[in-house]
């Protein structure tokens, strides 16, 4: 199960690929928008199905960090493409799934999310599945694998989506902050052993043998969404008068809305797509510029992602057990974030170059280990259940969107400047983003959407 943070981590920390607060409509929330009407599921075993789902999360986690990068690599080493159809895959792909999430967020809302999910992992089983096969065969194109990058993004999206919504009705409010700590930890684990673990498959047994684990993680995935034993709640009825494009656009809409959701989903925007623009930018300066060899580079980006397992194992004990405000911890670790950037930019030739990296980016990915899970519990408090499906798609690929536009005008920036310069001037402005943090605290209501 994919958990979108709205947020971005540095290059080798996963993919685009989930904290308490006052009710909405009371001091602290931001707005006045309900959160539903509809009575909490029973509580048959929801800690049990907690546990399963968690899982099955945890396994799809691990394969996709076992295949990341495969389909590029593939069409580089298997089908000998030009460099610029291997930035097309992911471009195609983007787009093709937007096109698809987007129109497809509004029927979701209005019906059950498990099958959804079901389904969304056994289609990217299905599409992946084939690479390996095709290639066997000798059959193998780039237009096949331009159609399974756009499924395997697209259900990403959908089912992050549907898995959102879904959870916030499986686990109790009290708990949510928690359960959702537990899901970064595992994306962070995935992330930090995926990677070494697929390029020695790749190494040892050829480019499709890392898709081919990736496929057969989302079919188990599926059997384990399918093992879950509560009854899911019946999803709420669809509003009177929907209209196609009001329906589409409802997502963005709410966010606009909504005092909260609007400062933080552009603070997501900026830090994401600034976070993501200076990750190339780095192993230009850790290859080129400072001199690192492979090895060292390699261990740059492994070790942060230990930052990001410890930060999320410290969201439960700072927002359950020493009882912190869930808006002091989502501010505190929304500026904590911010401040690491500049040390990479500031980072010297040698070893004391290398150690400053790693410990600069270990610390990003620490605070962002508290923040990401902190902010989506948030956001599945403050969301409507009429909305939760189209927001989280609303949020996911504005962040696709904006990221690649991001990484391209930094790209041009290090093109006339240097790669450490560029890099600097990112670092200045993710601190600035910090600006779009909600500060203060608002009592109008957000409307429906």
């Amino acid at each position: 199960m994919t958990v979108d943070h709205g947020t971005a981590r540095p290059a080798g920390h996963g993919r685009q690929t989930r904290p308490g607060e006052d009710p909405p409509g009371r001091p602290g929330s931001g707005a006045g928008a309900p959160t539903s009407t509809v009575p909490a599921p029973p509580p048959v075993s929801w800690r049990g199905d907690l546990r399963r789902l968690w899982t099955a999360y945890s396994v799809s986690e691990l394969g996709s960090a076992v295949g990341a990068g495969a389909l590029p690599l593939i069409a580089i080493v298997v089908l000998d493409v030009p460099a610029w159809q291997v930035s097309m895959l992911a471009v195609a792909a983007g787009l093709t799934s937007a096109a698809v999430a987007v129109p497809l967020a509004p029927w979701i809302e209005v019906h059950r999310k498990r099958p959804v999910m079901i389904a969304t992992d056994l289609a990217r089983f299905a599409a992946l599945v084939t690479v390996p096969v095709a290639a066997w065969l000798g059959v193998l194109t780039y237009a096949q694998l331009c159609v399974v990058a756009a499924v395997q993004t697209g259900g990403a999206i959908v089912f992050a989506a549907a898995g959102g919504a879904h959870l916030k009705r499986l686990v109790p409010e009290p708990h949510r902050a928690q359960a959702n700590s537990r899901f970064e930890t595992s994306l962070w684990s995935a992330t930090t052993v995926g990677p070494p673990i697929g390029g020695l498959l790749v190494s040892w047994l050829g480019a499709t043998v890392s898709v081919a684990v990736d496929a057969a993680t989302f079919l188990l995935s599926a059997i384990g969404v399918r093992r879950l034993r509560s009854r899911e709640p019946a999803p709420l009825p669809p509003a009177a008068g929907r209209r196609w494009l009001g329906e589409v656009t409802g997502g963005w809409r709410y966010i606009a809305a909504h005092h909260d959701l609007h400062l933080l989903f552009w603070n997501a925007m900026a830090f994401g797509g600034l976070i993501m623009a200076a990750a190339p930018l780095t192993t230009v300066l850790m290859l080129r510029d400072l001199g690192f060899t492979p090895w060292q580079y390699g261990l740059a980006l492994g070790v942060p992602g230990v930052g990001g397992i410890a930060g999320s194992l410290l969201v439960g004990p700072l927002t359950l057990r020493l009882g912190l405000d869930a808006r002091t911890v989502l501010l505190t670790s929304g500026v904590a974030r911010t401040v690491w950037l500049g040390f990479v930019a500031l980072a010297p030739p040698g070893t004391a170059g290398l150690v400053v990296i790693i410990a600069a980016d270990t610390l990003l990915l620490f605070c962002a280990g508290v923040f990401n899970p902190t902010f989506v519990t948030y956001r599945m408090r403050v969301t409507a259940d009429t909305h939760m499906t189209r927001v989280a798609t609303a949020w996911s690929v504005s962040s696709k969107t904006v990221q690649p536009a991001c990484i391209a005008a930094a790209g041009l920036l290090a093109t006339v400047t240097s790669a450490r310069t560029a890099i600097a001037v990112a670092a200045v402005a993710v601190v600035a983003s910090t600006g779009l943090l909600p500060w203060r605290t608002a009592t109008g209501g957000a409307g429906d959407a």
